[in-house]
């Protein structure tokens, strides 16, 4: 008996809202409760918008970013960093970023009204099961993957059917 799993489609930050944030001084980061960094460990810096760690020496900003937007009480923010000259990764199909597998991930499910309905904990080898079986749930809008230690966001994830305008 063969098992089918939904199709999923992990959705990067678009790199645009960010430019911006890059031409101003320190001073007005802190003042939006920013910081710009160098980047000084290889595994340390997680970009949003490249779904990659940023290189060593590279500038990032850390800022706090409204991820989950909702009028429900799970609206949620936290702290992403963004690399200087990142690109929007655009996974395929069903593709899961290389800095995925390194990690335990929390994997939460909202429905359209912006309420959490299911969540998993998983290691990286194990995600695309885990994403698929969520999704597999007819209510569930979308997935948004964490970092399961510290909880920082990663990125959200959509039905491969869904996400073609993303």
């Amino acid at each position: 008996m063969s098992v089918t799993q939904s199709a999923f489609k992990i959705v990067a930050l678009p790199a645009e809202p960010f430019a911006p944030l890059f031409e101003l001084d320190d001073a007005s980061l802190t003042a939006r409760g920013m910081r710009r960094c160098i980047a000084d460990d290889p595994t340390a810096y997680p970009c949003r918008v490249s779904l990659d760690n940023a290189a060593v020496g590279e500038e990032v900003l850390l800022l706090p970013f409204d991820h989950h937007v909702t009028a429900s009480p799970y609206r949620a923010s936290g702290a992403i960093f963004v690399s200087r000259d990142a690109v929007r990764a655009e996974p395929a199909v069903n593709e899961v970023p290389p800095q995925f597998r390194r990690k335990r991930l929390s994997v939460r499910a909202y429905n359209r009204d912006g309420d959490l309905i299911g969540a998993d904990v998983t290691t990286g080898d194990a995600l695309e099961a885990c994403m698929s079986a969520l999704l597999e749930v007819a209510e569930v809008e979308c997935l948004h993957l964490h970092h399961a230690a510290h909880g920082c966001y990663l990125c959200r994830v959509e039905r491969a059917d869904a996400a073609r305008g993303a």
